[in-house]
């Protein structure tokens, strides 16, 4: 049994690594531009090449890990310990080709968390300490970057994905019996993951900008994305599968709609109280995903989440001088979960 839970707790682990690889330069943005001499919108580009990249590889990544499990899996893990060494070039260009050798890696390593969780004992109690995991590398970048110069943090960043896929490699035997066969490809679970985690990305890429105008300096801002994330990982880890195991999976998601848009909207109308409510935004909507793994195809709710992340952050950027107006647009998003959970 303890092997079984083994190659779960290893695929969190590779899964976190590439979420940490993301993030490396979200958090340090204008330093990282005055490290390469670059624009700070070109340094975007490297956290930005994710969703684009998922969008177009979440199908193509899901068919592999359904033909060649290990294999797939196994190339995911490497390929981001590989984007991770190229990135020690310390050129810009090279942080680019990493960067984009991560984001290939990661839908190989995103959609593999529900056919990993069915080798575990408890399938969705696998699901959630896999969500977790991943939540886990996204949290961990947001204060490792700004705590480290950017050639040490590329060289922490690099062992870390080394470290895993090697635990990884050790740790998936072809013996394992994983099962790939694909879960249905609902519709309202994948409009739930476009709306939810597409307020949550929205809310990862401009909670600082939103708060700037109240006064909320930068580190603050960070620290309270790293306290919705963990809020988020706890969530995953704990609440998700007792939600699952009591079947009340759409009342989960009917008031996790309710909250989201209710700590949006509070955000409107009171920013400086956003220490209010950032754990519990954090709790619903990453708390949410595991369930939403649990009821469609992996790939097809990352994809979902994915665009909406992408959508809901131009929308949200559009209306980012008006900081009011745009916690409300995403408290009606949020709210808007209602009609299809």
């Amino acid at each position: 049994m303890l092997a079984r839970w083994g190659l779960v707790a290893a695929y969190a682990a590779a899964a976190g690594a590439n979420q940490l690889l993301w993030l490396t330069y979200a958090p340090i943005t204008t330093r990282t531009a005055e490290h390469y001499g670059v624009s700070d919108s070109a340094v975007g580009w490297l956290s930005q090449v994710f969703p684009l990249l998922y969008v177009l590889l979440a199908i193509p990544a899901s068919i592999a890990l359904r033909r060649a499990f290990r294999p797939a899996l196994l190339a995911g893990a490497w390929l981001t310990a590989l984007g991770g060494a190229v990135r020690l070039g310390d050129t810009f260009t090279a942080a680019l080709i990493g960067q984009i050798l991560v984001a290939i890696a990661q839908p190989l390593l995103l959609n593999a968390v529900t056919y990993v969780a069915t080798t575990a004992p408890d399938e969705p109690k696998g699901v959630a300490i896999g969500s977790a995991g991943i939540f886990a590398g996204t949290a961990l970048a947001l204060p490792l970057a700004p705590a480290l110069s950017i050639p040490t943090l590329l060289v922490v960043d690099a062992s870390v994905a080394v470290v895993v896929a090697i635990a990884l490699t050790a740790t998936i035997r072809p013996a394992h019996a994983v099962s790939t066969s694909p879960l249905p490809r609902r519709a309202r679970p994948a409009l739930v993951a476009f709306l939810g985690f597409g307020v949550f990305v929205a809310l990862m890429t401009w909670l600082q900008v939103l708060l700037e105008p109240a006064g909320v300096s930068e580190d603050t801002a960070g620290w309270l994305l790293f306290a919705m994330v963990v809020s988020g990982v706890a969530s995953s880890a704990f609440v998700s599968p007792l939600v699952i195991a009591r079947r009340k999976e759409r009342s989960f998601l009917q008031l996790a709609a309710v909250v989201a848009a209710a700590s949006c909207l509070a955000l409107a109308v009171a920013p400086g109280a956003a220490w209010l409510v950032v754990v519990p935004l954090g709790a619903v909507l990453l708390g949410a995903l595991p369930v939403l793994l649990n009821r469609a195809d992996p790939a097809l709710i990352w994809l979902a989440g994915n665009t909406g992340g992408i959508v809901i952050a131009v929308l949200t950027q559009a209306v980012s001088s008006r900081p009011a107006l745009a916690f409300s647009l995403l408290a009606v998003i949020a709210a808007s979960v209602l009609a299809v959970a």
